[in-house]
Formats: C-alpha cells, structure tokens, sequence
C-alpha cells in the first residue's frame, strides 16, 4: 500500500482526497517537481527545490516551505514506501475556492500533495546496457510559458501522444522557425564533431535540473565541448548523436528520429563519456 502526504499528513493513497473545487482540478492552477532517488539518496534535491519555488512565486502562490520542511517530507516518503529506486512527486496547487472563477482568490490555502513511485534503476555508462530511444518529431504548439513547471500538462501530454501513437518513446518539438526546443517530457540536445550543442533556456524551454547538472558536470570534470545555441531541425537530422535528458531518463540516448538512424544508428561514444561522467557526479546537487 502507497502511503501518500497530503495537507501535513500521511495516509494510504487510496484515503487522499481534495475537494472538487480545487484550483488544481479545475485550473491546472500549480506547480510541481518530480525528485529521483536511489536506495534513499535523493539526487538534485536542492536545486528541484529551487525551482519549484521559483515556479510558485512566478504564478503568484504564495507558499513558502524551505528546504529542510522538503527535505523531511520526502525522506520520510521514502521511509514510509521503502528504499529503493523512487521518483519522489511534489506538487502544491493554489488551493480550493467557493467558487469557480479564474482571477486568483487572495483567501484560500494552497493545497500540498507529495508520493512516492518507482522509478528504473539509475543508467550505467554502458551501451549494451542502455535503453535506445526512438522519438518522432512535431511542431511545439504548448501555451508560451514553458519555462513554468506548471501542472497544467494537456500540452506536453497531447505532444508526447503523437509520438506514443506511431511506437516512438518521446517526441522531439520544434518552433515556428523549424528550431528544436526540447521534448515533451525532457531537455534535447545534439552532439556534432564532439561537440554537444543544445538550445539556450528561454520562456520555450524548461530549465531541467538533470540538463543544469550535465551541463556544469560536462564543464568541470570532463574535456567535452558545450555550445548553448539555437539548433535547427536540419542539424537534428544530420547529427552524429541526439540526446534526451530529464530526471527520470538521465541521459537518454536516441539512435532514430522520425524512422531515420541518428548518425551510424547506434550509441555513441559522446554519450557513454558524459553517462561517465554524469553518474560518478550527479549525487553531489
């Protein structure tokens, strides 16, 4: 049985309720973060916390939990839904009102949500043992505040369908100007004669805590080359490798975009030295 927290309390999954007027219901009116973990260790832990603060103030929900508060709710998660490999899922919606109307109320509490649920096991830096993504491509046609880690995710779930509808794992997006942006549920990047490129964060782009740890890893303990740039589509297709990354994936390699072999159709070489690098560092965030 799944021990849930919810409004500062523990309880089975299946007691946890909320009112049918909440904002998170009814608006996706929130914020949330999604916190990896191995055999109790929580990886990025401060700085998905950052971020979700940041979230809130940037919707106007006033909720203040500092760290330690976080901290201790998702411990005691993993306590109480055994160690292991969990995805710990944090979520704090604006609260339930009298009534539906979409200008924020100034009275209500925010509603504080919080599980556990298994997540696979961490990526080696192996490529026989690592999972091969095939992912379509589509235009990005999501509201224009991707930056925000908003609950409100028909966006990104109608995208990440188009692609789950023709057999793909993920679906790679693109703007207007045929420029990559990032998936539906991950950061992208291509890797071009050594050279990892990926798009610079804007109001387009989450700013992805798993690509704010590859990238500074990447800079401090390795040799490879990073360019945060604008990235056409006509550079996906002809990179040498393309990569996905978000907490639950880690980095993910893709070896076929749109049917077509990334490069020589198999994992590269790039990949394996920043899964390397990426897993004997990611516990220090």
């Amino acid at each position: 049985m799944s021990i849930v927290f919810l409004n500062d309390r523990y309880m089975p999954m299946e007691e946890a309720k909320i009112s049918p007027m909440d904002r998170g219901f009814l608006f996706g009116d929130g914020i949330y973060e999604v916190i990896p973990s191995y055999d109790g260790e929580l990886v990025g832990f401060a700085p998905h916390i950052d971020r979700m603060n940041q979230g809130l103030e940037l919707i106007g929900i006033d909720f203040k939990w500092d760290v330690n508060k976080w901290r201790e709710v998702c411990e005691a998660l993993i306590e109480k839904n055994g160690s292991g490999n969990l995805g710990i899922y944090l979520h704090v919606s604006r609260g339930a009102d009298s009534k539906r109307f979409h200008a924020y109320p100034s009275d209500v509490t925010p509603t504080v949500y919080a599980y556990a649920f298994e997540i696979p096991a961490a990526n080696v830096p192996d490529k026989s043992k690592a999972k091969a993504y095939k992912v379509a491509t589509t235009e990005d046609l999501r509201w224009q505040r991707c930056n925000i880690k908003s609950t409100a995710l028909l966006g990104n779930v109608m995208h990440f369908q188009h692609g789950h509808a023709q057999g793909y794992n993920e679906t790679i997006l693109y703007n207007a100007n045929n420029e990559m942006t990032e998936g539906s549920a991950c950061n992208a990047y291509i890797v071009k004669d050594g050279v990892v490129i990926t798009p610079p964060l804007d109001n387009q782009i989450l700013p992805g805590i798993t690509r704010l740890m590859l990238l500074d890893i990447l800079a401090k303990h390795t040799d490879i080359k990073v360019e945060e740039r604008v990235v056409t589509m006509d550079e996906v297709l002809a990179a040498d490798e393309v990569w996905l990354t978000s907490s639950s994936k880690e980095i993910a390699p893709v070896i076929e975009v749109d049917g077509k072999p990334v490069g020589s159709g198999e994992i590269g070489d790039v990949w394996l030295a920043a899964q390397t690098a990426y897993t004997a560092n990611k516990t220090e965030y």
